[in-house]
């Protein structure tokens, strides 16, 4: 009768092939949950400081406190600084919390920590940006149902009252400039005209897209500003080239606000670009730091003392 025995594998082999097989993979997500959900925290709570500030030293009375300008600077200032401080944070707490691997050398070993403080930068960055859609997304939808009752009662108010007219724009200014009153009462056929305010509304808006008055467009305004008013001829030339003429400033202000909303946003998304970017870097030297601190066994210093916390 043959009897066969199987040879005991070393436990020292199977805690080895155990290991080999933990190590597939080399991202550790639970480090890297904690640095993102870390560096969200601290910068929350930074930005929530410097909103506070930042509230203290303006003032709604004019030649008191900190001007829009200076409070602009100081504000992106602070915002990268937080920004920066907090993803470093962040990877250092992934860094330091990730397990260390025997098997590789030092390059290897701060690569691969420098990955996992870049990981916590794009994750933070994706669930921020995710947050940020939702939020926008809420917003819009209340203001569409904001804008729809609006849009209800305007029109309800334009079924009680036809001259109502919610278009808010440099011509309808320059409409009811027009047929303001003159020195002489018009008479009563005048008085009783129908209303003509979005007729030169519109005669208004296609000049502004000109840049001047057609001449036949300006001698039927002269015609109704004389009608519904009693200026004389040249009181009414004079009374539609000053509408005009303001009409075109109103609409060159609007321009003018328009570009520098846009200037202004163009700088905001560099500023924005350039600081995620530098996170990112200070996310991936944080993880490094944190895990050369992890291999070194070096315990984290805070006014001289050991902590955490």
């Amino acid at each position: 009768m043959e009897t066969t025995t199987s040879a005991a594998r070393p436990a020292a082999a199977v805690s080895t092939a155990s290991a080999a097989a933990i190590r597939l993979s080399y991202l550790e997500w639970g480090p890297v949950i904690a640095g993102a959900v870390g560096a969200a925290a601290i910068s929350l709570v930074l930005l929530t400081f410097g909103t506070g500030i930042g509230l203290s030293a303006m003032s709604p009375w004019p030649g008191e406190g900190i001007s829009l300008t200076f409070l602009a600077i100081v504000t992106a200032i602070w915002v990268a600084v937080v920004q920066v401080f907090s993803f470093a944070a962040g990877g250092y707490i992934a860094g330091r919390l990730r397990g260390g691997w025997a098997d590789a050398g030092p390059a290897e070993r701060h690569f691969r920590d420098g990955a996992h403080g870049f990981v916590v930068w794009a994750l933070a960055v994706l669930v921020t940006a995710a947050a940020v859609t939702l939020t926008g997304m809420h917003a819009a939808r209340t203001t569409t149902q904001a804008g729809a009752t609006m849009a209800a009662g305007t029109a309800a108010g334009m079924t009680s009252r036809p001259d109502a007219n919610p278009m808010q724009e440099p011509a309808d200014y320059a409409a009811d400039f027009l047929l303001r009153p003159g020195p002489n009462p018009p008479p009563a056929q005048a008085a009783g005209a129908p209303d003509q305010r979005e007729s030169i509304g519109r005669v208004f808006i296609a000049g502004l897209r000109e840049g001047k008055l057609s001449p036949r467009d300006r001698t039927w305004l002269v015609q109704v500003v004389t009608t519904r008013t009693g200026m004389s001829q040249e009181d009414a030339e004079r009374r539609v080239d000053e509408a005009f003429n303001e009409a075109k400033a109103v609409e060159s202000r609007l321009r003018d606000a328009a570009d520098k909303a846009r200037k202004a946003t163009i700088v905001a998304a560099f500023l924005t670009a350039a600081t995620l970017a530098v996170a990112a870097v200070a996310a991936t030297a944080g993880a490094a730091l944190g895990g050369r601190h992890r291999d070194e066994r070096t315990g984290l210093r805070f006014f001289g003392r050991e902590r955490f916390w």
